[in-house]
């Protein structure tokens, strides 16, 4: 006989994204659970983010230290030493001090595979769950492997299988041309491999301006990996113990593995879906509050990479903080009558009148997503390109600096990169910023607050930068501009 459970709220996945929209919905006295068929804390704890970033780190600083001036450093890369870090910092697979963490701020877990059955009912084994208020998927993304024949003869390669590898490959083929694929060919690199990365497109990072896909492409080259623009893989077949890829111009390339990175899909097969009208396979269309827009009722939301509207970690938990708030304040205990621990809510209607750029609505996620690639060199970019803005119908304006301008890059012999803002010259303000060269990483979210604000120019260019940092740049940026 099954077991009946009822919440106040259920969420679907404890990825980063879950646990965020979780602990949120929580706050105004809601009883949440959280439903989990792999490891809390998601993939970018354990198979994404924080193990791409370990591998990547150890050869950047190491070249980065090497072209200072006067210093000299010998060696290279200790590969074990390098993995047995990665281990560390994944907590060698084991989330129990997630599920610590998520217990103690008061949720219930429950693993295993989810299934909607109907409206606020989620089955999951032998334990039915409902939801009083809201239930939310946050399922997160899994790799879109392209249909070539003979996959099924082989034993691909995605990111899952890249960042926990425990043998670094002798060589290796890598298909695409976007973040993972740039991140991957460096670390594999890094590491000992020979990598053949294969590029749909003419370019690397097709989603960004194009000088930062020529700066990762140029560095690659020099690392020694060889690219291949304008090349398709057309079938793959078993070649002894390793993989045999055949090109749509008719040549061949043999690896000893093959790394998928050809996208990603929302994570919406087999959760039922289908009970409540929606497609399996397809994104779950989502409001500015989360609010699935196809299902009727009011109860159904979503967060994170199962939207479509989101793709990074950063912009999921954003959007989640969002959700949560939104179901917190909607459902949640009327003042006086929530727990002592609990925040009063603010009530439905605070919610349904929320004007854009409040807590109640994700708003940054049109045009003011930042995103960091940790590739050598770095390219960090927020809001619009200039093609994206053109698009759009903005009368644009496109400023471009180097770092070299700056007292800042003197220090190292780096290469030092470049930036390039996009201006809305109606309004005189910055709508989109790119930068390329060493841990910019760490300059982006100057800009991503320049965007989200609005700031005018005219008053940013009283943000005095510090000397002698390479933030001067953004002086030069102004005066380029006219200021």
């Amino acid at each position: 006989m099954a077991e009946e459970r009822t919440f106040d709220v259920i969420v679907l996945g404890a990825g980063t994204v879950g646990e965020n929209v979780a602990d949120r919905a929580s706050r105004t006295g809601l009883n949440v659970v959280v439903v989990e068929r792999e490891r809390v804390g998601g993939e970018c704890s354990y198979w994404a983010c924080i193990p791409s970033k370990s591998l990547l780190r150890p050869k950047a600083s190491l070249v980065s230290a090497r072209a200072v001036p006067g210093v000299d450093v010998t060696g290279g890369l200790d590969v074990a030493a390098v993995l047995a870090h990665r281990d560390e910092v994944v907590h060698h697979w084991d989330d129990a001090s997630q599920v610590s963490w998520l217990e103690g701020v008061g949720l219930t877990l429950v693993r295993g595979d989810a299934r909607i059955t109907g409206p606020r009912t989620v089955v999951v084994g032998d334990v039915v769950l409902t939801a009083r208020h809201a239930l939310v998927v946050a399922t997160g993304s899994e790799p879109a492997l392209p249909p070539l024949p003979g996959l099924d003869t082989v034993t691909p390669w995605t990111s899952r299988e890249v960042t926990s590898m425990h043998t670094v490959p002798g060589s290796v083929v890598v298909v695409g041309g976007g973040v993972v694929a740039c991140e991957m060919a460096t670390a594999l690199t890094d590491l000992g491999s020979t990598v053949t990365v294969l590029v749909r497109d003419d370019s690397l990072l097709s989603g960004m301006e194009p000088f930062a896909g020529e700066a990762v492409a140029k560095s690659l080259a020099e690392m020694g990996v060889s690219l291949r623009f304008g090349t398709s893989a057309t079938a793959v077949a078993a070649d002894g113990d390793g993989v045999r890829v055949t090109l749509d111009d008719g040549s061949e390339v043999s690896a000893d593995r093959l790394l998928l990175a050809t996208g990603r899909r929302p994570r919406t097969v087999g959760l039922g879906l289908e009970a409540l009208g929606l497609t399996p396979g397809r994104p779950v269309a989502v409001d500015g509050t989360g609010l699935a827009i196809d299902v009727e009722g009011g109860w159904l939301y979503a967060a994170g990479d199962v939207t479509g509207r989101t793709h990074t970690t950063h912009q999921g938990k954003y959007d989640a903080r969002v959700i949560g708030d939104v179901i917190a304040h909607r459902f949640g205990a009327p003042p006086g009558t929530a727990p002592d621990d609990a925040a009063p809510a603010l009530g439905p209607e605070a919610v349904d009148t929320a004007p854009e750029w409040s807590r109640f609505r994700a708003t940054a996620d049109h045009g003011a997503v930042p995103q960091v690639v940790f590739t050598r060199p770095e390219v960090a970019a927020v809001g619009l390109t200039e093609s994206a803005a053109r698009a759009s119908g903005l009368d644009v304006r496109v400023v471009s600096v180097g770092f070299d301008s700056t007292a800042g890059a003197t220090f190292s012999s780096e290469e030092p990169g470049s930036v390039s803002i996009v201006v809305d010259e109606g309004r005189g303000v910055i709508v989109g910023a790119t930068f390329v060269g060493p841990e910019v990483g760490e300059m982006l979210q100057a800009a991503t607050i320049a965007v989200v604000g609005e700031i005018p120019l005219s008053r940013l260019w009283h943000a005095v930068p510090a000397y002698p940092t390479r933030s001067e740049v953004w002086l030069r940026l102004l005066e380029a501009y006219g200021l």
